[in-house]
């Protein structure tokens, strides 16, 4: 497996395309999975940094497998370089203690190895995204699984389609705590019962870990939810895209072993 290639995390409803030069990302995009135009963009301009390297390929995760098909056969038709997917190609470098039926979203594994991959110390890592999941990784690189919730633009939408007189709210950050009016009340709702339910978590993820777990957050909204949040420790926009390259890392690592 090449050291140079294009990843892409094909999300609920973004996708993430990132751009890696001998192991080191160098240019990174999020698109909406229905922005057919911009993923084309984004994929010509990553044939460009790419262009005149040795052994290029893409790696494709994916919790969307309709907007996957699409997108891997537009790499094949923009590129023409080999298209492996996580999981079934490339096992994703990380522990797994879950029930025997479990099947747990590629994203939230590659985060937990990015994490794990840097930290080498238990973790939660917390993505703020369409759902906001709140996953624990022990001090042994094992992955255990979490909790899953809504995000905050599904928390809003409920709001509003489930009551009679809620207004359809935009979302940014609250004001303040206390709303002095409906929208920034809605707002404050949402912001604090997430900000609260990451707390809540974590601490328990404590208790069993034994000692505080360092908190990792990453996905769309988390500079919103969590920047000055003294909770969270590190904010990573392309945490599931270093787990790409974390995969990547380890099946190379196991090829130079074993070939």
């Amino acid at each position: 497996m090449s050291s140079n290639f294009l990843g892409i995390c094909v999300g609920n409803s973004s996708t993430q395309l990132g751009t890696f030069v001998e192991g080191e990302l160098v240019e990174s995009a999020t698109v909406a999975n229905n922005d057919r135009i911009a993923f084309g963009s984004n994929l010509d301009a990553a044939a460009v940094v790419l262009r005149g390297k040795p052994s290029l390929a893409a790696v494709l995760a994916t919790v969307e497998p309709h907007v996957s098909s699409w997108a891997e056969k537009e790499v094949l038709r923009r590129l023409h370089i080999k298209v492996s997917r996580v999981e079934d190609d490339l096992p994703i470098p990380i522990g797994r203690q879950l029930d025997p039926e479990a099947i747990v979203g590629e994203d939230r594994l590659l985060t937990a190895a990015a994490a794990y991959s840097v930290l080498k110390q238990a973790c939660v890592i917390v993505d703020a995204g369409t759902a906001t999941t709140v996953d624990f990784v022990d001090g042994g690189g094992t992955y255990h699984g979490g909790a899953i919730g809504p995000g905050a633009r599904l928390m809003l939408e409920s709001l509003h389609d489930g009551t009679a007189q809620l207004p359809k709210v935009t979302w940014q950050p609250p004001l303040e705590p206390i709303g002095h009016n409906t929208v920034e009340a809605i707002r404050s709702g949402v912001f604090h019962a997430l900000r609260g339910m990451v707390r809540e978590l974590a601490e328990h993820y404590a208790e069993i870990a034994g000692s505080y777990p360092v908190v990792v957050a990453t996905g769309g909204d988390a500079e919103f939810l969590f920047k000055g949040f003294d909770l969270v420790e590190r904010i990573v926009p392309d945490l599931a895209l270093l787990g790409i390259a974390a995969t990547v890392q380890a099946s190379v690592e196991g090829e130079s072993k074993f070939g």
